[in-house]
């Protein structure tokens, strides 16, 4: 038996090709849009990519199935599970097998078993692998996608929290609870394969650690300890971290199937003369990390780096607005196919990092301040601290005195802010919390600071700071 595991950073991403050599046929679990990364692995051992099977509707990546059937005639294995409503609209297109609990699906010899494990989504279902090729009468390991974390589960509320689809939440949780006890049911030599790991906001306090085992997830997974349905509701929907927006943008484009991209085109070189006119009318995207961004850029433009493109791109820019970008020739590949992986297929050109500098377009600047000189500012009332971070962040530990806006949702609350005011925004390190400057400037809030170093400089230099519920109250 052949297995590959893949991983993109950047979305906290896994997929896997599952082969059998005698046949010299694969197929790929959960994959990712870039499919190029799974045609050379199949070219280097030599098989040949017949399937794609998707565990779930994902929401927080482009799915590269409908990629892979379009290019290389791999046949779909997804979901006939749930309600009408979250069934795949494209699979009629392709060759397909719609699956359901108990249905079988093969690469040569390799076996894959479909278990029906709904509550992160209705269709939600998770492949038994057993490699009859190798002489097993037993499966070796799941494919659980965003059911069963290495220490966490999905969580059951992004169709509400996300999608906004009311009242699905805690049904969800008690859907999630059953499926936990068929998973329970397995044995425990099982290896666990997710499609995610630490990063993702599909599910709380993920692991790291690639891989893991029915046995040691029944044993120190915190979501499977519970035997009462009510504890564990309450437990699955509290501090569960904030959806991003664009999850409901991914539900839709995986439902409906996402355009077909074909290789990596990348966006056409703009010139600079007309840059100011394009960021006037327009969304600009400089990548810069954010000390380079804060020291000098081009005033309108908006600072995401490369790390932050997948989270907080779907969530700041409109899918149906061109987006332009500045960005270094190396990084710009990843750039796209970043935004490629989360939908973002509008991108009408890009800047040379390089030319700007050189032409001098970079005269806007977010200045940034040491911690000191904040809190000083703070006690004369010269500046308003504005913490961006994630409510989790909060609640764990705050900057006394600071106010809230979550930088999701920064962009649509610009109204909030005044004008006539000095703003210092601040994160955990510093670096978010110049996306969310980058932000306010555009949107004509001139006065903004940015605190160098986070609320980690802050605890540094033994500031105050809040408790917990003075924290949240000044969130609401």
């Amino acid at each position: 038996m052949l297995f590959k595991y893949f991983y993109d950073q950047a979305l906290a991403h896994a997929s896997y090709m599952v082969g059998c050599q005698k046949t010299g046929e694969a197929i790929i679990v959960d994959p990712g849009r870039d499919i190029e990364q799974y045609l050379l692995a199949a070219d280097r051992e030599g098989v040949k990519i017949v399937g794609a099977a998707d565990t779930h509707i994902h929401a927080d990546y482009v799915s590269g199935a409908r990629e892979l059937a379009d290019r290389v005639g791999a046949k779909l294995y997804v979901s006939d599970e749930g309600p009408a409503q979250w069934k795949y609209d494209y699979a009629n297109a392709y060759d397909h097998q719609l699956l359901k609990d108990g249905d079988t699906f093969s690469a040569g010899k390799v076996e894959f078993k479909v278990m029906h494990t709904p509550g992160h989504t209705p269709e939600s279902i998770s492949f038994i692998l057993t490699d009859k090729g190798g002489g097993a009468d037993q499966p070796m390991g799941i494919f659980t996608g965003d059911f069963v974390f290495v220490g966490s589960i999905g969580r059951p509320d992004l169709l509400e929290e996300a999608a906004g689809i009311m009242g699905t939440a805690e049904p969800g949780a008690r859907d999630l609870f059953k499926s936990i006890k068929r998973f329970n049911e397995l044995s425990d030599h099982l290896q666990v394969w997710p499609a995610h790991g630490a990063g993702s906001a599909c599910g709380k306090g993920l692991g790291s650690i690639p891989s893991s085992t029915v046995g040691y997830e029944k044993l120190f997974n915190p979501a499977l300890q519970y035997s009462d349905e009510q504890e564990f509701v309450d437990y699955i929907l509290s501090e569960q971290p904030e959806a991003p927006k664009y999850f409901s943008v991914m539900k839709r484009v995986n439902k409906e199937g996402p355009t077909i991209l074909g290789e990596l085109k990348l966006p056409q070189k703009m010139g600079t003369d007309g840059i100011r006119d394009i960021v006037a009318n327009n969304m600009v995207v400089d990548t810069a990390v954010p000390k380079q961004f804060a020291a000098a850029h081009v005033d309108g433009t908006i600072n995401i780096q490369p790390k932050y493109l997948a989270m907080w791109g779907g969530s700041l820019l409109d899918y149906d607005q061109p987006v332009y970008l500045i960005s270094g020739s190396h990084d710009l590949p990843e750039v796209v196919r970043i935004l490629h992986k989360i939908g973002i297929d509008k991108i009408a050109g890009y800047f040379s990092a390089e030319e700007i500098i050189n032409g001098g377009f970079n005269t806007g600047n977010i200045p940034q301040e040491t911690p000191k000189q904040i809190h000083e500012k703070m006690g004369t009332g010269e500046v308003v601290l504005v913490d961006i971070r994630g409510q989790s962040e909060r609640q764990a530990e705050s900057i006394s005195g600071s106010s809230y806006s979550f930088l999701g949702k920064i962009l649509q609350n610009t109204d909030q802010f005044e004008p006539a005011k000095t703003y210092a925004l601040q994160c955990q390190n510093g670096n978010r919390s110049v996306i969310a400057a980058s932000i306010l400037k555009r949107a004509g809030i001139e006065n903004v600071i940015n605190l160098d170093g986070g609320i980690e400089a802050w605890k540094l230099a033994k500031l105050p700071l809040e408790s917990n519920d003075r924290a949240m109250a000044n969130a609401n």
